[in-house]
């Protein structure tokens, strides 16, 4: 079996097939076994999960991730890549191989179609996709216990930062809004082939079973999330006057009545203060 890890072994492969990277699908390779591991470590994966991989590549993850989950459903949106996968994979009987964009793909029906009530994201993310992916699976409503991704380390900073720094905003809140999100480790460029420009890392996102809001609270509290980060350097007062659909008078009532001062900042913001901000602007507006 050949080593999926090594550099010479993918360029022979890719090589074999004729295959050439497509710069539209952000394709980098890992080249180090010890971070794959690190990876579906990370991910707590076990023969009683079903597993969602996105972007296997030429199947360096999904092999050890067929061993040690119960099903594999890998989505790879380059048809070039597929006979390499179904080459390198062939034998692994728990495998469910999608040509199929990720971002259209009814995965629910997936899902179901295995009988399974739950199941994990673990993938290497494009870095060029790598928000809307990660928001698109959690605004669907889908059974995911948890998303374990390698990324772009700028990126992970942003999804698992805290108030008051520049790396904390919108992406941040969001993602914290579903899930419980840690940085794992950070993995260096030299991993990979090619060699992207920058670091990676991966995270680990433990997702919510249960709704922390009511339809219309959510809807607003993502409302004012976006409109107070959208203008990052002015202040609360004016960013969310210039954002929402109200005047400055009932954005002075809203902060008064959530108890925060009008001169702050969005990054100064925890996740409670602007669940109140939402209650507020419901109970104010609506």
């Amino acid at each position: 079996m050949e080593r999926l890890t090594s550099p010479r072994t993918i360029e022979e492969i890719l090589k074999r097939h004729g295959f050439t990277m497509n710069k539209r699908f952000g394709q980098n390779f890992l080249t180090d076994e010890n971070i794959v591991n690190k990876i579906i470590d990370s991910g707590e994966i076990t023969k009683e999960d079903t597993v969602l991989e996105i972007g296997p590549g030429i199947g360096t993850m999904t092999r050890p991730l067929c061993d040690r989950a119960k099903s594999v459903i890998a989505v790879e949106i380059d048809r070039m890549l597929i006979p390499i996968l179904k080459e390198n994979l062939s034998d692994k009987t728990n495998l469910i191989l999608l040509n199929e964009d990720i971002m259209k793909l009814d995965i629910k029906n997936e899902i179901e179609k295995l009988g399974v009530k739950s199941f994990k994201v673990v993938a290497n993310l494009p870095y060029y996709i790598t928000t809307p992916i990660i928001m698109g699976l959690l605004e669907k409503n889908l059974p995911i216990e948890s998303i374990t991704v390698m990324i772009q380390k700028e990126v992970a900073e942003r999804i698992t930062a805290k108030p008051g720094g520049k790396d904390y905003g919108a992406l941040t809140v969001a993602c914290g809004y579903y899930t419980d999100p840690t940085l794992a480790f950070v993995v260096p460029s030299t991993v990979f082939f090619p060699r992207p420009k920058v670091d990676s890392a991966v995270i680990n996102m433990k997702v919510r079973k249960e709704e922390m809001m009511e339809p219309l609270e959510k809807k607003v509290f993502f409302s004012v999330v976006k409109a107070a980060f959208a203008n990052r350097r002015k202040t609360l007062l004016n960013s969310l006057s210039n954002n929402l659909p109200i005047g400055k008078d009932k954005v002075k009532e809203i902060l008064e009545v959530s108890e925060i001062q009008e001169n702050r900042r969005a990054e100064t913001l925890d996740f409670d203060d602007f669940s109140r901000l939402a209650k507020a602007y419901i109970n104010i507006t609506v």
